[in-house]
């Protein structure tokens, strides 16, 4: 089978662009529209168009993907976001990295000009915080850039919106499954193409009860009052 790639989409102006990249390849296409106030209008044999009526978070359209790349018999996923960050050409290291069950991360090459110093301070918070609730130290725990086993259906995802990348990577350890990171080139834009939903209040806030929340976890799960 070829190659699977799940693009959650809000309201990116880009979307087609990176439908026209990845069209590019011989992948199979899920585009999931969550909710944008202009719904994406695709037809294509290799794409399959999934429309949330109204807005329900990125991890939820990740988890609508995933859902119907099980359906089509796909045993793992690509996740690319559609913000043009994301290159099609570097899927390949994901896919060579893959192996079953493991999440691989796109570790995203920083060193470009357009790159905010906040943001490359938010991957380092991040990255911390993931290195003491799953024990790996990873590179780059904001990439919306994987690929997934279609095993993550099964954990007990709580959190749909930006802060389903972290709870996933969590859970999915918790398991005592494989993360790796593979580095890859990315395009950061200048600020004034830039498309983000990110919330700096409300999900930096999501972020951080989470984040208190799987290190209580983690410490009750090495107390063993809880079983993964």
């Amino acid at each position: 089978m070829k190659p699977c790639v799940v693009v959650p989409v809000y309201n990116s102006p880009y979307i087609l662009e990176v439908i026209e990249d990845l069209l590019t390849y011989d992948y199979q296409i899920i585009v999931v529209d969550d909710g944008s106030d202009i719904q994406v209008e695709i037809s294509h044999p290799d794409i399959e168009l999934l429309i949330h009526p109204v807005n329900m978070g990125k991890g939820e359209a990740i988890l609508t993907g995933a859902k119907k790349a099980k359906a089509l018999g796909y045993e793992s996923f690509v996740t690319i976001d559609a913000d043009k960050q994301h290159l099609s050409s570097e899927i390949v290291k994901l896919l060579n990295a893959y192996q079953p069950n493991t999440i691989v991360i796109g570790n995203r090459n920083f060193e470009h000009e357009h790159i905010p110093d906040s943001s490359k301070f938010g991957r380092k918070f991040s990255n911390f915080w993931v290195m003491l609730e799953t024990f790996q130290k990873l590179g780059d725990t904001q990439s919306g850039f994987r690929m997934y086993p279609i095993s993550i259906l099964d954990l007990n995802i709580k959190n749909r919106r930006f802060d389903f990348e972290i709870e996933v990577l969590a859970l999915h350890a918790y398991k005592k499954r494989e993360i790796i990171d593979v580095e890859v080139e990315c395009y950061y834009p200048p600020e004034d193409e830039r498309v983000s939903h990110f919330d700096k209040l409300k999900d930096n806030m999501r972020l951080s009860l989470l984040h208190s929340k799987l290190i209580t976890q983690r410490f009750l799960l090495l107390r063993g009052f809880l079983w993964h």
